[in-house]
């Protein structure tokens, strides 16, 4: 599938390897003085160089010298497959390099962002810069090998300075350059396109990317040709910092805005954003995103908690689209589809995408699937494994319910004790006895003291209080009734001595009932329990109670109506409620329903209101009806008259104090602290990072299928295969040896990360003595040996990882922009490092750094105008014919791609034939 659109480079790699060997067996020839061709002699000193076997740093010189051909091809054999192998150990371990990268960068912060109402939130974001990370830490992670190559060989070879560390940085670039992009931009699905993001970010890496090489001819060829000084070296490492420095600006867009603000307008989201040529998404700015600060009203607004929306908004998005599909998934399956599509639709870093492909490399198995599946079992798990509740060996005495309300004509109001827990078979006497509130004992309600007693097997008793009625208004009172002296008759059976003591039974809350008196001589009181309520927008219909207090006599009917606030009805936030409740003779409790729509906002904080309108009875008599009448009102009444009408007054039904209650939609807390999780748990550092020794070890001696992210959505592991199991027993050596380096969670990443800086840099030190013994055993030079065999090698980690993120990511920065950063950063530390401590040192000793200009300065000048080339050919392609640096039409795809795929081989062709003097170079 993905493999088959790889074929015309795999073609390529075939046809190059045929050229090679015709060179290698060339250089045997030669080596033998068979040699036909005479080479130019010119200004390179190098022709008269040889290419016998120096001692290495760690690897001392296989002897004889001169072994035969039988001896001399087992040789060549046995450095071939021991440099393939340590390129796999290196591969490896930058994998945990890596992983220490990611977690160190994606440590988060609290920061507190001030609303324009004045409201403050408080919300993490990353301390990182996702630039400055790329350009320091991430594109350490993954140039390291040549870096420390550079590094290692001058510091081991006396400080003197030698072709393998300088021909491999710039043979890594120009393998990263022309090869990386060629299949970055052919493995795009058919008609889907990437773009650069980070426009102004991939300018500036861009341009430092092509002047670090100008700035290396400079040194050998124009400044002091031959030789290194100390400020040249000290000046090529300078700029590294400054690259960073610059590249953060350009993403931040500092020092723009008072040149630049008339550019800008204004989108729906209020957001100030550039106005651009072409169909650039709305809201994307010339490098893709919004702005980190823009003027809103004047005032310069940070941009942190627009960034955290929108995470959150696509998190939210995510789970929608998820609930539509599968409908039939309850909300924890959601939970865990959600975190996997989020894992892997997201845009990564560089390190992970390096990471993953190390893995899948070597049979370790695909980090995101395998991370789904130990969720869901961890899931499963947490689910099947239930707490048993731990046995109540008391029984707890309470009212239940502790509140009761009746009417004052009822006679009696029934009150209910239970029992819970503990040895039911017990009999238990507890005694009750009623308390005053605002009704009195003898006036309101029969003064009641007594027993209640629970029987062996029965949980629950009940006991009368009695209630007087009256004929005369008055408001709604209430009055207690209270438990105590609880006692536990014993039985006969011996005591278990095995057994502590414990109490038996105790008085549990509620130990005290309210009993409410409603009065039934008024038409009654209507009024909602309070004045503000919070509702859940997931509470799906919400009930709310109308009471009718201080009287229930007679038939009342009570309108009712919703009221738009900030929440609009008409099934947008509410479904409109109006109608009329009907409250019958006695009845003294209505509900109204409400319809809530649940259109799943994070953070919701809407109003709308219920209110009651004018009460009326239904079945008053015809004399009192009158007597309430706006007529008689305006005529002078008889003192009978006057008398009925204050009765008729008093028994009119009226409303209450919270006649309009004001009802508040906020978000569901269900939902919001699902997304939070979703938030914390889409964090790459946790699915790269380790916990602990056994879990590295665990991993190191499993093996797991490879597979793509986009076989499926669900997460789900497939079998591995046999190529996962060669690739595993073939590195399992290094991933067991490699588990010892301490879990990244220890001191945040930083003690993997010099662990494992160390160990890359003692294994590239044996990469450089073999990569040399290999060259000069079949007759190549350092140079050529570099640029071919040990660029490639310490580049194919970075060709999967490149290709995963072109055909992954909606943009092309991962796999287009980090190769520019890392070229520069390569020069600038590889290069810059190296030869500012060799010309400090030579410089403490009087002395001058020499370094051939010769075959470094050829490969660096062809490198920089076929990267000049290269660089021009992508920002060509975002033309709107094309769509894009990567993928595009079909033609134009391939012809992309053979064009640089030519550009490497005619670079490799150009440095080797420059390298044995058959061209002439500087």
């Amino acid at each position: 599938m993905a493999w088959l659109r790889l074929q015309p480079v795999t073609s390529a790699f075939l046809r190059f390897g045929l050229i090679t060997f015709v060179l290698f067996l060339h250089g045997l020839q030669v080596d033998a003085g068979t040699g036909a061709i005479p080479p130019i002699t010119g200004q390179n000193d190098t022709c008269s160089g040889s290419s016998e076997c120096k001692e290495g740093v760690i690897l001392p010189i296989w002897y004889p010298e001169n072994p035969s051909l039988g001896d001399k091809i087992a040789r060549v054999i046995v450095y071939f497959v021991a440099l393939i192998y340590m390129f796999l150990g290196v591969s490896i371990i930058a994998d945990r390099f890596m992983a220490s990268i990611e977690v160190i960068t994606s440590q988060e912060k609290e920061i507190t962002i001030k609303k324009s109402n004045g409201e403050t939130i408080t919300t993490t974001i990353r301390v990182w810069n996702e630039t400055v990370s790329n350009l320091t830490l991430m594109a350490l992670g993954s140039s390291a090998p040549e870096i420390l190559l550079s590094l290692i060989e001058v510091c081991g070879h006396g400080f003197v300075a030698g072709d393998l560390g300088p021909s491999t940085i710039v043979g890594s670039a120009a393998f990263n350059m022309f090869i990386i992009i060629a299949i970055c931009v052919y493995v795009i699905p058919d008609g889907e396109t990437r773009k650069i993001k980070h426009l102004r970010v991939f300018f500036v890496t861009a341009a430092w990317s092509i002047f670090a090489y100008i700035w290396l001819y400079m040194i050998l060829a124009v400044f002091s040709p031959g030789v290194v000084q100390v400020w040249e070296g000290l000046l090529t490492l300078f700029f590294f910092p400054v690259c960073v420095i610059l590249a953060w600006i350009a993403d931040r867009k500092l020092f723009l805005y008072k040149y630049m603000h008339k550019r800008y307008r204004t989108d729906k989201h209020r957001g100030i954003i550039i106005e651009t040529e072409g169909d650039h998404p709305k809201g994307i700015e010339m490098d893709g995103k919004m702005m980190n600060s823009h003027f809103l009203d004047g005032n310069l607004v940070p941009m942190e908690g627009k960034e955290v929306d929108e995470s959150r908004k696509e998190m939210i998005r995510i789970l929608k689209d998820l609930k539509q599909k599968h409908p039939e998934k309850d909300l924890d399956q959601l939970v865990e589809m959600a975190n996997y599509y989020a894992l892997s639709h997201q845009q990564k870093s560089r390190a992970f995408y390096r990471i993953q492909a190390t893995r899948m490399m070597t049979g370790a198995g695909n980090i995101l699937k395998k991370h789904a599946a130990e969720q869901a079992k961890r899931s499963t798990s947490l689910h099947e494994v239930r707490p048993e509740e731990p046995e109540e060996f008391i029984s707890k005495i309470y009212f239940d319910p502790c509140s009761y309300q009746c009417l004052e004509n009822c006679g009696a109001v029934l009150l209910t004790i239970v029992r819970k827990g503990g040895d039911v078979s017990k009999t238990i006497y507890v005694d009750y006895k009623t308390e005053d509130g605002s009704a009195n004992a003898g006036a309101d309600y029969e003064f009641t003291e007594g027993t209640v007693v629970l029987k062996s097997g029965e949980t629950q008793k009940e006991f009368s209080i009695g209630i007087i009625d009256d004929d005369i208004f008055e408001e709604d009172e209430h009055f207690f009734v209270r438990l105590s002296n609880l006692r536990v008759v014993e039985t006969d059976e011996p005591p278990d001595l095995n057994k502590l003591p414990y109490p038996k039974a105790i008085l549990a809350s509620p130990c005290v009932a309210t009993v409410t008196i409603l009065d039934d001589d008024h038409a009654g009181i209507f009024t909602f329990e309070c004045d503000v309520i919070h509702v859940s927008e997931s509470i799906g219909v919400m009930e709310v109670k109308v009471l009718r207090t201080s009287g229930a006599r007679g038939t009342v009917i009570v309108p009712f109506r919703t009221v738009e606030g900030t929440a609009k009805g008409g099934g947008e936030d509410f479904e409109d409620a109006y109608g009329e409740l009907e409250f019958k003779n006695d009845e003294t409790v209505k509900t109204i329903h409400i319809k809530v729509i649940d259109d799943e906002e994070y953070e919701k904080n809407k109003t709308f209101f219920l209110e009651l309108m004018g009460p009326r009875m239904v079945d008053m008599s015809l004399q009192k009806a009158l007597l309430l009448t706006q007529e008689v009102s305006e005529r002078k009444l008889t003192m009978e008259e006057e008398e009925a009408k204050r009765i008729a007054e008093m028994g009119k039904p009226i409303l209450g104090e919270h006649p309009k209650l004001e009802v508040i939609v906020e978000e569901s807390y269900e939902f919001k602290s699902t997304v939070d999780k979703l938030i914390k748990k889409t964090n790459l550092a946790l699915v790269v990072g380790t916990h602990s020794w056994r879990d590295q070890f665990m991993e190191a001696i499993t093996v797991s299928a490879a597979g793509d992210e986009d076989e499926d959505e669900s997460g789900e592991e497939r079998l591995p295969s046999c190529f996962d199991y060669v690739m595993h027993f073939l590195t399992v050596f290094w991933k067991v040896l490699f588990a010892c380096v301490p879990p990244t969670e220890y001191c945040n990443g930083w003690a993997c990360f010099i662990v494992s800086i160390m160990i890359i840099g003692m294994l590239t030190a044996v990469i450089g003595d073999l990569a040399s013994h290999f060259g000069c055993t079949i007759g190549l030079k350092d140079s050529v040996t570099a640029v071919v065999f040990v660029a490639f090698g310490t580049s194919v980690p970075d060709t999967f990882a490149s290709k995963a993120a072109a055909v992954q990511d909606m943009y092309a920065d991962a796999s287009i922009g980090n190769v520019t950063g890392s070229n520069a950063v390569n020069v600038f530390l590889g290069i810059g490092l190296a030869w500012s401590v060799a010309a400090i040192y030579w410089a403490s000793k009087g002395q001058e750094f020499h370094v051939s200009a010769g075959t470094l300065a050829f490969s660096v000048t062809l490198f920089t105008i076929f990267a000049f080339v290269c660089i021009s050919i992508l920002l060509y392609r975002r033309r709107p014919h094309f769509g894009g640096e990567l993928g595009g039409p079909k033609g134009c795809r391939l012809a992309t791609t053979l064009l640089f795929v030519s550009l490497w081989l005619l670079y490799i062709l150009f440095a080797t034939l420059e390298a044995y003097c058959y061209i002439r170079g500087f």
